[in-house]
């Protein structure tokens, strides 16, 4: 599944508070999951594609920042989401 515009909002309305409400950190974790999950089954594919590996790393690092955010500023949000997209095995 690509990245569309209805995917995108049916992310945010799920995980933020509106479909239009793309600024707050449980509606960009999920986005960047969904995307880190589309990276990954590329990568599976295509083992020597190393400009995607390196995007994945990015986003892997920014989804790490924006959760140790969450988890600093509000405990029981962090792990709500860490449960709900599954992240955490």
């Amino acid at each position: 599944m690509y990245l569309t515009k209805e995917v995108k909002e049916q992310i945010f309305t799920k995980h933020g508070k509106s479909a239009t409400d793309t600024g707050t950190a449980e509606g960009q974790i999920a986005l960047f999951t969904f995307r880190i999950n589309h990276l990954t089954e590329h990568l599976k594919k295509n083992r020597h594609d190393f400009n995607t590996e390196r995007s994945l790393v990015k986003l892997v690092g920014k989804r790490r920042s924006l959760l140790d955010y969450l988890k600093k500023k509000e405990i029981n949000r962090y792990r709500e989401i860490i449960k709900e997209l599954n992240i955490r095995k």
